[in-house]
């Protein structure tokens, strides 16, 4: 059994259609009913982990072979010597289930007590209730269930999901969901546990692959749990050797926006970095970091070949007049970020996003920056709603249909590129969630990709994104107050010296 970490290795995440086909696999390579005991005796060790001091453990068992692991858990804790009980939520509709169901009665597990126990705070719940099987919305004696199970004061172990959390999305089924503590996934990691909601009703995430040594199946996404480590800068290096950045934004009554990513940038690392404020009456100065080198009209004034050679990072407060500067950035930048009103720009101008699809045709790479609101406007979808529903597609379809690296931000930021599983970010938490922290994202992530010098211009973009967007989340799970402000999360990037 492993415990999921936001900063352990890199893991694969295997969708609902990936994990039955590993499931079946499971199933026909042990004896009838031993992945399902197997699957009991570890929540049964999770949860006498999590509650030592538990009077009783609860379990709420459904009809499917979910409700099955539960029964089998239930009668593992019996023999280990805790009291426990078992509600059930619908009469075993598996093989499996049943054949549970018949040992635990005749193990001596209460079933069905007329009087169930009162629970208290040092008690433990199992939601065994829906898995993998749910495809709709919770109703009748299901719903009831998970609405008395979310009103207990304890704890709740959920198996597997929990109960109707879809896998894949990370989305409610319906209005009635649960809300675990600690899930305990089996066989393998869901995607839907790290993205949307799934981060808030999944609590912390356990695995237990019930004895591994199963066929290799493709993996649907993968989970980014660290960065990189840095190379050490040789003493022979100077500023020139780790790539100049160009922060472009900064509209009249937005300069902080520009401001706040320039100096993101030059936390993570980057030779030199200029800031075009697009504000003409902005001061050409920035008193905290004097060190920016602040431009008006940088971007008109550069060549092609200087263009070539700077990580840009486009749209931080830019506002309407962004649209001006984009044509010769998209033409000529080799390495551009589109971020904010740069993003609403070219999701309003198609022949922006042709220019845009065609960067990748001569060898340029792109990354895009959007949250929800703004991944929908690229989609031409009403509003963020469907973007959340199903954030891993519409990633992965915004990357495809303008060739570029994306970060679709929110709960579990997802990464998704072209011609490559997409992966799910697993830091961060809602101390990000104040003004400016999208700004120092991208110059942050700017700053890091104007250091990576050599190789496939796509894979270099793709390491700096995955790099930069578990590094921004994890500084804010190593914050001691319930909240940063954008130019202290610059500061704690740096102090942390990027991991």
């Amino acid at each position: 059994m492993q415990r999921i970490a936001t900063c352990g290795p890199q893991r694969p995440l295997h969708g609902l259609a990936a994990t039955r086909t590993l499931e079946a696999q499971a199933l026909h390579s042990v004896p009838p009913h031993t992945l399902m005991r197997r699957a009991g005796a570890a929540v049964a060790q999770l949860a006498l982990a999590l509650a030592p001091h538990a009077r009783v453990i609860r379990v709420w068992a459904g009809a499917g072979n979910n409700g099955g692991d539960g029964l089998e858990a239930a009668l593992e804790l019996q023999r280990l010597g805790k009291r426990t009980e078992v509600l059930l939520a619908g009469a075993p509709a598996t093989d499996d289930a049943r054949d549970a169901l018949a040992r635990a009665r005749a193990g001596g597990v209460v079933i069905d007590p007329p009087q169930p126990t009162l629970l208290g705070a040092a008690d433990l719940v199992i939601d065994a209730l829906l898995g993998l099987g749910a495809s709709r919305a919770p109703t009748g004696a299901v719903a009831e269930a998970i609405r008395a199970l979310n009103g207990l004061p304890c704890r709740v172990l959920a198996v597997d999901l929990p109960s109707g959390l879809h896998p894949d999305t990370g989305q409610p089924l319906g209005a009635d969901c649960v809300r675990a503590a600690h899930t305990l996934t089996l066989l393998t990691l869901k995607p839907g546990l790290f993205t949307g909601q799934g981060r808030d009703l999944a609590g912390q995430v356990w695995l237990d692959e019930l004895g591994g040594g199963w066929s290799a199946i493709e993996s649907t996404a993968t989970l980014i749990g660290g960065a990189d480590a840095p190379a050490p800068r040789r003493h022979a290096q100077h500023k020139g050797s780790f790539g100049d950045v160009a922060v472009v934004g900064g509209a009249r009554g937005m300069a902080g926006a520009a401001l706040l990513a320039g100096r993101a940038a030059h936390a993570a690392g980057a030779g030199r970095v200029f800031v075009e404020l697009l504000d003409p009456d902005a001061a050409p100065l920035d008193l905290l970091r004097p060190e920016l080198m602040l431009r008006h009209d940088w971007s008109a004034r550069q060549t092609p070949a200087t263009l070539a050679s700077t990580t840009v990072v486009a749209g931080c407060g830019g506002g309407d007049v962004i649209r001006a500067a984009l044509p010769a950035l998209l033409s000529h930048a080799a390495r551009l970020l589109l971020d904010a009103d740069a993003l609403n720009a070219v999701a309003a101008d198609t022949a922006l996003q042709d220019v845009l699809r065609m960067r990748a045709r001569r060898g340029a790479a792109s990354v895009l920056t959007p949250h929800p609101l703004e991944a929908a406007r690229l989609l031409g979808l009403d509003g963020a709603a469907p973007v959340q529903a199903d954030r891993l597609a519409a990633a992965q379809a915004l990357a495809d249909r303008l060739q570029a690296v994306v970060v679709l931000k929110g709960s579990g930021s997802v990464i998704a590129a072209p011609g490559r599983p997409p992966a799910i970010n697993a830091s961060g938490n809602a101390a990000l969630a104040t003004a400016g922290t999208g700004d120092v994202l991208a110059g942050w992530l700017g700053g890091h990709w104007a250091q990576r010098g050599e190789g496939d211009p796509f894979e270099r973009a793709w390491r700096a994104a995955c790099q930069a967007v578990w590094q921004h989340g994890r500084a804010a799970e190593t914050t001691p107050r319930p909240l940063l402000r954008a130019a202290e999360l610059v500061e704690a990037l740096a102090g942390a010296g990027g991991r």
